[in-house]
């Protein structure tokens, strides 16, 4: 992108020192190579404004192709964490279990131990 805004720029600014070299190396009244500068410093300018409009609307729909796509792989990022979220949090319930489960057989143990005794 950098690139076409240096092409852009190199040959609106060729193109006007070639016009004005050669208006100025032009045998003509003052007033006429005067004229003929003020035409083509006028086209020139509607040239860079067309251009700097062209690169300017490349520009925005760089950006917001770019933001779209930041956005879907944003959403797919937060997708997968709340994903993986909900397979932590089902492990460690499982886990729990299993722990409660140890919990009550060991309790239930130590309570026929203790009857018994």
């Amino acid at each position: 992108m950098k690139s076409l805004g240096n092409t852009i720029l190199g040959v609106v600014a060729g193109t006007a020192l070639g016009a004005t070299m050669g208006i100025l190396f032009a045998p003509d009244k003052g007033s006429k190579t005067r004229k003929m500068i003020a035409k083509e410093a006028e086209a020139t300018k509607s040239k860079i404004s067309d251009h700097a409009s062209e690169l300017a609307n490349t520009v925005a729909k760089t950006v917001n192709v770019k933001k779209a796509t930041l956005e879907e792989q944003l959403e797919h990022v937060v997708t997968d964490a709340s994903h993986k979220s909900d397979e932590v949090i089902d492990a460690l319930e499982k886990k729990l279990e299993v722990l409660k489960t140890k919990h009550r057989h060991y309790k239930n143990g130590a309570k026929k131990s203790t009857t018994t005794a």
